[in-house]
């Protein structure tokens, strides 16, 4: 029977769940995830996971932050006066929001604190700094 190696186009159904249990993600109740083993189109941890399996096998990986979304780094994270978010803006915690950069670039924070003064916006992936397990089903080798 055929194992997934680099270079295959794959399916997998996966649940993703943080070390207390928690579950993050899941395809179950979609098509499975679809993507190029080496493409680096999702974590390296998940695609090292794929590569060995045979369709139908289903197996539990535990990946390691820095395999996954990488360490939760401080520098990703900034604290801005009040005064100079836009009047217009009510920002709340966990809410996403853009900021231009003068390249024309936007980077995505989420609001992870708010006071009268200023406001805490962090850059990191929102799971960036936990290690994962990933439940996944080879379901296709394309």
């Amino acid at each position: 029977m055929p194992q997934a190696k680099n270079g295959d186009t794959v399916k997998v159904h996966y649940t993703g769940k943080l070390e207390d249990g928690t579950v993050f993600d899941t395809s179950t109740s979609r098509e499975p995830l679809q993507f190029v083993i080496g493409d680096g189109q999702i974590i390296p941890g998940f695609e090292q996971g794929v590569i060995g399996m045979s369709i139908g096998e289903a197996k539990t990986i535990n990946i390691p932050s820095d395999n996954a979304y990488g360490p939760h780094l401080e520098d990703r994270i900034l604290v801005v006066n009040q005064d100079q978010i836009p009047k217009h803006l009510d920002l709340e915690i966990g809410q996403q929001v853009q900021i231009p950069q003068t390249d024309g670039s936007k980077i995505q924070f989420i609001v992870t604190g708010v006071s009268e003064a200023n406001v805490t916006l962090d850059a990191n992936h929102p799971l960036s700094g936990k290690d994962l397990t990933f439940e996944i089903e080879l379901t296709e080798i394309l």
